[in-house]
This record gives C-alpha cells, structure tokens and sequence, in this order.
C-alpha cells in the first residue's frame, strides 16, 4: 500500500482533531482529572473521549451537546471475561451514554485457534451496540501477537461486524507500529477503519499513521498534537508546555 501524502497545508484543523479519542485510561486518574479531560477534548473538538466505564455517566453529562462522543472499554484491559459479562459491560455503558465502545478480543483463545469463539465473543457486544446507534473498536494487543494471528483477529472482527480494528490497549509492552498498521488495513475491507493506539504522541506521529490509513488514534497528548498543527499552519511559534507523564493510547 503506497502512503497517502499528507501535510499540514493540505489538512484542515477539524481533520486533525477528528481523527483523535482522547484517552483517560490510567487507573490513578481522579475525578479532576478526569474532567478536565473532557473539558479539554470539548475544546479541542475531536472524535471522542475514551474513559474508564466507572467515569461514563460523568463525561456523558459534561460532552452532551458538545459533538464530541463518549466511549469506554469493554473487557479490559486483557479480553478474557466471558462473553456475557463483556455484554453486561457493553450494556451498562450504552445505558449511561457511551456510543463507542473499545473491546478486547479473547487473546487467549485466539493464540489457541479458537476462532469462532473469538468471532462469536466480538459479535455478541457489536449486535447490542449496532442496535443503540453505537460502534465498536476491537482491540487486538499486536504485542502478544503473531502476524498470521493479527490477520485472522482482521477477518474475524471483520466477520463480527466490528466498525474498526485497533492495534493495542496502551498498557502491553508495545504500541502502534506501522508494520502493524499497514498490516491491518490491507486485511480489512474498507467498510472496517483502523486506530492506531499507543505511541501517537505528536503531531507528526499522528501524519504518518493518517498516511497508512489510519481514521482514529488513541492520545493523552492531544493539546500539543492541535497546538503544534495551529502553529504549523498559521507560522506562529507554539507555546511550550511540559509534556504529560501520561502516555497515548
């Protein structure tokens, strides 16, 4: 797959921030923290917050109206509850106002050849989503993973109805890598989009995986990635800030 040429000229700020989830993930996050974030990803106008299931009810209140989605996760952050409670969590999270849902695919059973386990799992949370207007993300955890077992979880969430595929949950060893991304994309069909999560963490990060085909990403950094792209385009200096101890997912 050739890169799709990207840059700054050519993209417009809404494109940027709505490629972006911002991620309140960390377990040590507190309510202020939490929605400050919100704040900041209403601000900023991007795709989606994407917070911890306890923190929906609260983000759904701060975002209404706002255009900006609500998403939590679903079974992680490792994928092997059973099925119903994955959908009992899908469900609580749908009813409190998430319209995106991150879920993990069964890794074991995976990495066992258990395929129609592994599709009927991801199916049972995308039919309860897709009937309240919602979307789901499977997450794979490429780190844990061979190349032939990311090509199957592709057709498998494929197979599920899942709306996107999605590379990691920011808390294995390793993240996004384009090998993986460009992997990813060539094994979907393109009704299937694909987030990069873990490693996108500036604005450049963020072009590159754009140019593999990448429609979402996962970041904490989101201030300094749209920061660094209004200064880009208007040639201004950006304001320096102290990064974030918090990784992107």
């Amino acid at each position: 797959m050739n890169p799709i040429p990207l840059s700054v000229e050519t993209l417009s700020e809404r494109s940027i921030a709505k490629t972006i989830d911002h991620s309140l993930l960390r377990p040590e996050l507190d309510d202020r923290f939490v929605e400050d974030g919100c704040l900041l990803a209403a601000d900023y106008d991007v795709a989606s917050v994407c917070v911890r299931p306890v923190d929906v009810k609260r983000a759904a209140a701060l975002l209404e109206g706002t255009g900006v989605a609500v998403g939590t996760t679903v079974g992680f952050p490792h994928g092997n509850h059973r099925t119903d409670i994955k959908v009992a969590e899908a469900r609580a999270a749908l009813g409190e106002g998430a319209t995106e849902l991150d879920m993990v695919l069964q890794i074991g059973a995976l990495k066992s050849g258990r395929d129609l386990e592994v599709q009927a799992d991801i199916e049972a949370v995308v039919d309860l989503a897709h009937l309240a207007g919602a979307i789901v993300k499977v997450i794979f955890e490429n780190a844990y993973l061979t190349d032939g077992e990311k090509v199957r979880a592709c057709h498998l969430s494929e197979a599920a109805g899942a709306d996107f595929v999605k590379t990691s949950t920011g808390f294995a060893a390793s993240g996004a890598t384009h090998e993986d991304l460009r992997l990813m994309r060539v094994n979907v069909s393109p009704r299937v989009q694909v987030k990069a999560a873990g490693g996108v963490r500036t604005l450049d990060d963020l072009l590159a995986v754009m140019a593999l085909g990448v429609t979402r990403v996962g970041a904490t950094q989101t201030k300094a990635i749209i920061d660094e792209f209004r200064s880009r385009k208007t040639g201004e200096s950006p304001v320096v800030t102290l990064p974030s101890d918090v990784e992107g997912y």
